[in-house]
């Protein structure tokens, strides 16, 4: 049996700020000042959408490695569509993305079919992604050739 990868975030809060330590690094999460922060940081959920884009990355240049795929770089637009009321008490309303978009651009010599290949193997493995997949947030996801 596989040995387990184990994770932790520690810190504190005051107001709408959060400031959070992972091993060596501090990560600071704010809301901005018309939602009553200071805007020190991302907010939760544009963090989440960042957490994907880098996720997403790992695993690719991973799969890149493991195949044989010659990639030189990526570029993403992760959008993510929410409906405040779920947010605000709206028990109707889910309090969490009801869409989520990855527009991603690959620096590469490949073809657009090794491209489609590599997104379908890191989209089947990084933890991010399936995490929202898991959820059962639709996720539109789009690889192209830079």
């Amino acid at each position: 049996m596989a040995q387990k990868m184990e994770f932790e975030v520690t810190g504190s809060a005051k107001g709408m700020k959060s400031t959070l330590t992972t091993k060596q690094h501090t990560v600071i999460i704010d809301e901005p000042e018309n939602m009553g922060g200071e805007d020190t940081g991302p907010d939760p959920l544009a963090n989440m959408l960042a957490s994907l884009a880098g996720c997403e990355n790992v695993i690719a240049n991973m799969v890149a490695k493991e195949i044989g795929f010659d990639l030189q770089g990526i570029d993403f637009r992760v959008t993510g569509e929410l409906d405040p009321r779920g947010l605000m008490g709206d028990k109707d309303v889910q309090s969490y993305f009801q869409q989520v978009g990855i527009e991603a651009t690959v620096q590469t010599s490949e073809s657009e079919e090794r491209i489609e290949e590599l997104k379908k193997i890191t989209d089947e493995r990084c933890p991010v992604f399936t995490t929202f997949v898991a959820a059962g947030i639709p996720i539109d996801a789009t690889w192209k050739k830079a």
